[in-house]
């Protein structure tokens, strides 16, 4: 027998429905706009004052010119290069240092983390930081990207947290069996893991493909500029109306408002991609992770 719903529970869902489709619209929109707005006409781009719910005089040239630009091509590869390298550099030294800290036998672990964690608040400032990138011979590499960000300090505290919610008797009957800490790290307690490994993986990895201050800073070679940065230099050119010989050929000035939107598109797609595969462990990660101090 199908249970009748009340006229106040219907009206209650219909309201949640409309609510939250509208909410989603909005949230989306930004991004729809941008994406419209990159395979539009560029006379009718620059005339439309308003919301924008389909390409206007649908062309693909911005992108072309996009994936023609060695600049972009070049920073592309780059950020590839440094979200690989440097979330691998992240994750080993932050599970290696999350696991030491969270040994209950290792005595000195809470003056260590008392250490680290006033790093979180306080910090030597640019300048010495970037005296010690050109003291230590990194300035104008990629090892100045990705070495001064090897570990973030709230990842690391709450990848420890984790490693302390996992049971001692696992540990126990592992080195009744004769396993080492390698062992135990490896076969215990990062199958257990999951669920922090996929978030702070995302942490670090989001990190690297929108970073571009340090780029800025410790970088001269265009060679090794990271996408954001390439996009950031175009998109200060185009508000000041010009575009760089080295950026952009004179003929692509015309598209140069599209060309703007469609890195934005180009640089925001792929880092989306990778949420989908890793939101059913994401909720649980930081719920988890925040449990025990």
């Amino acid at each position: 027998m199908v249970e009748r719903r009340s006229a106040g529970s219907l009206i209650f869902d219909i309201c949640n429905v409309i609510i939250l489709t509208l909410l989603s619209f909005i949230c989306l929109y930004p991004m729809l706009y941008v994406l419209f707005a990159s395979m539009s006409n560029p006379t009718e781009i620059s005339q439309n004052a308003g919301i924008l719910l389909w390409p206007k005089g649908f062309q693909l040239e911005a992108y072309k010119a996009v994936f023609q630009n060695d600049d972009i091509v070049s920073g592309y590869l780059n950020t590839l290069l440094y979200v690989i390298a440097g979330t691998s550099i992240n994750m080993t030294l932050t599970v290696l240092g999350a696991y030491v800290l969270s040994r209950k036998d290792f005595k000195p672990r809470n003056f260590f983390m008392m250490y680290i964690t006033i790093t979180m608040f306080v910090s030597g400032g640019l300048v010495p930081s970037y005296l010690l990138v050109k003291n230590i011979g990194i300035l104008n590499t990629r090892w100045a990207i990705l070495l001064p960000t090897a570990i973030n300090v709230f990842n690391l505290i709450m990848t420890r947290t984790y490693f302390l919610t996992i049971p001692d008797s696992l540990e126990e009957a592992a080195k009744i069996d004769g396993a080492g800490h390698w062992r135990i790290l490896a076969n215990v307690m990062l199958p257990l893991s999951t669920p922090i490994l996929a978030v702070i993986g995302l942490y670090y990895m989001v990190g690297h493909w929108n970073s571009w201050f340090n780029a800025m800073i410790y970088l001269k070679d265009r060679n090794t500029w990271p996408l954001q940065l390439i996009l950031r230099e175009i998109l200060i050119l185009n508000e000041s109306g010009s575009m760089m010989e080295n950026t952009f050929t004179i003929d692509k000035l015309p598209i140069a408002e599209n060309i703007k939107y469609a890195v934005i598109i180009v640089a925001t797609v792929p880092i989306l991609c990778v949420y989908p595969f890793l939101q059913k462990y994401f909720a649980k990660g930081v719920m988890v992770g925040a449990i025990k101090g």
